[in-house]
């Protein structure tokens, strides 16, 4: 793949575990598990291309209405995933960062988290954003919430200082942001950062979203025409 299209941040909305494990007529969990092994693949990949930033939207605030039951599961598998891939984040140069409220989440997933982040805090190669418990409105209050705080008076609130007190502070915003199985919407997702991204949508279910679907929608970016509201150019 040509490097001259690689975005610098993708973020990507992991979408159809469910329906993919109903499909073969699985538990959900079954999904969710094939689901994290995606994920795994896709830092990967995205590490070798040369990407710097990704976000995965692991959990909403929205996916606490889920079934107790399942939730469970969900926190028990990224606890698992964080535990299998601490090493090997900090091998490969990737800080991980959480985006979202930290501190509704359980002890033991609040414990690992924060373990791994310090054990990787140092790394430079890549960022992976985890967006957990997140809620892109939540994110814009608290920005605003931040900067009245601080006593920033209304009219020398900027685009630049607002960015500055999101999660996301000190990234470019995404470039490219893709949604699996075929939903087409935001889901209340990075809805600040994403104002001038790319979408690549994609039937394709979550668990079944391989290495070459992705460098078919890194492909994709790289043939439009990117115009931010003024004269458009290519990605380079």
């Amino acid at each position: 793949m040509e490097t001259n299209i690689i975005p610098a941040h993708i973020a990507i909305i992991m979408d159809g575990n469910g329906r993919w494990a109903k499909q073969r007529g699985l538990p959900r969990t079954e999904g969710h598990k094939a689901g994290t092994e995606t994920a795994r693949a896709v830092v990967t990949r995205c590490r070798e291309l040369g990407v710097k930033h990704l976000t995965l939207y692991t959990f909403s605030k929205e996916n606490w209405s889920r079934p107790k039951a399942e939730i469970k599961i969900l926190f028990e598998l990224l606890v698992a995933f964080l535990k299998r891939e601490e090493k090997s984040l900090k091998a490969e140069g990737i800080r991980l960062k959480i985006l979202g409220d930290v501190d509704e989440m359980p002890m033991a997933v609040r414990q690992v988290i924060k373990h791994v982040m310090r054990q990787t805090q140092k790394c430079t190669d890549m960022t992976l954003n985890l967006a957990l418990n997140y809620s892109g409105r939540d994110e814009i209050l608290h920005a605003a919430k931040a900067l009245a705080a601080k006593g920033v008076a209304p009219e020398d609130y900027t685009e630049e200082a607002f960015a500055d007190e999101l999660w996301t502070a000190g990234q470019p915003d995404p470039d490219l942001v893709i949604r699996t199985s075929g939903e087409l919407r935001l889901s209340n997702y990075l809805l600040f950062q994403s104002a001038y991204s790319e979408f690549y949508f994609t039937d394709i279910f979550w668990p079944d979203f391989s290495s070459e679907e992705l460098e078919k929608a890194i492909a994709e970016l790289g043939n439009r025409q990117r115009r931010f509201g003024k004269t458009g150019e290519q990605l380079t």
